[in-house]
């Protein structure tokens, strides 16, 4: 999902619309490389030190210590880091934009520490997740647009990233509503192990409420974009309702009825499914905007 959506961003918003891109095809690739293998060596680290609650809350899905040794997983860890952050600095260099280079390592420092110690904290690790899921989007947007910006074109470049933005909040939020229920998911486990998630330390009811009210916030924040933004695109309007908005209420309605880890894990999924459609709005821009 995020190398669809950082090809959306370019090649169904960016390009169609006539932005000035630094990226050509052959960067656009590296950019994807270099984030997916970040987020992957996250994945590593992050299944390693979740050997103990994974036992109890997946047992079925349980990769390191059953399909690989926790030895090959760090290894693999270390050469998706080493690949991805070398990706990053190359790019960086290419774009002139030396700074650039620390948003990987920032974002691969995060993820380990989300994996060693976040995780256990009450609601940060939820949070730092959700940022980080939120970057992946918007840094198509400093590699594409910052790059190429100037006195003549600079409005229209702000306008650009302006929407990115928007998006990667977009994702940002259904994401840190995901790793609660996810967390809610796994309550079982995580409180065997002593870690301190929001439903661990709060309880299922007041974690599921939580959800709940972001839910409703997040799906009227969006009723009141299409409102301001698209409400001349009866197209656009529609497409928002009935595969972003209306599955958004549904989620809140279920959460509250929820009874079984398999009803939470149906939730979880359905969250991911509501960001796919979100992100592939982005190819109505070109009708909505020219």
């Amino acid at each position: 999902m995020i190398g669809m959506v950082q090809l959306l961003v370019k090649y169904a918003f960016l390009e169609p619309l006539g932005a000035s891109v630094r990226l050509d095809t052959t960067g656009i690739i590296i950019l994807i490389l270099a984030t997916m293998c970040i987020a992957a060596a996250g994945n590593i680290i992050n299944d390693i030190y979740d050997v103990e609650t994974d036992f109890v809350n997946k047992p079925n899905k349980l990769i390191v210590g059953k399909t690989i040794t926790e030895k090959a997983a760090y290894n693999w860890f270390l050469i998706f880091n080493i690949v991805g952050v070398g990706l990053g600095s190359y790019l960086s260099h290419v774009v002139n934009k030396s700074a650039f280079f620390s948003l990987f390592v920032i974002t691969s420092a995060l993820l380990y520490m989300y994996a060693t110690y976040l995780k256990q904290t009450v609601f940060f690790g939820n949070l730092v997740i959700a940022i980080l899921v939120g970057l992946s989007v918007l840094i198509v947007g400093f590699f594409e647009l910052i790059p190429s910006m100037n006195h003549l074109n600079r409005d229209t470049q702000l306008a650009f990233f302006k929407v990115i933005f928007h998006y990667s909040l977009f994702a940002f939020a259904i994401n840190l509503i995901r790793e609660i229920v996810k967390d809610i998911e796994d309550f079982k486990g995580d409180s065997k192990a002593s870690i301190q998630t929001f439903p661990v330390r709060f309880g299922i009811k007041k974690a599921t409420h939580f959800v709940f009210i972001l839910t409703l916030i997040l799906a009227l924040i969006i009723v009141i974009y299409v409102n301001e933004i698209l409400y001349k695109n009866i197209i656009a309007v529609l497409y928002f309702l009935i595969f972003i908005i209306g599955p958004l209420v549904y989620v809140a309605i279920k959460l509250l009825t929820t009874k079984t880890k398999k009803d939470l894990h149906q939730v979880s999924n359905l969250l991911k499914i509501i960001m796919l459609f979100g992100m592939l709005s982005l190819l109505l821009y070109k009708y909505i905007l020219i």
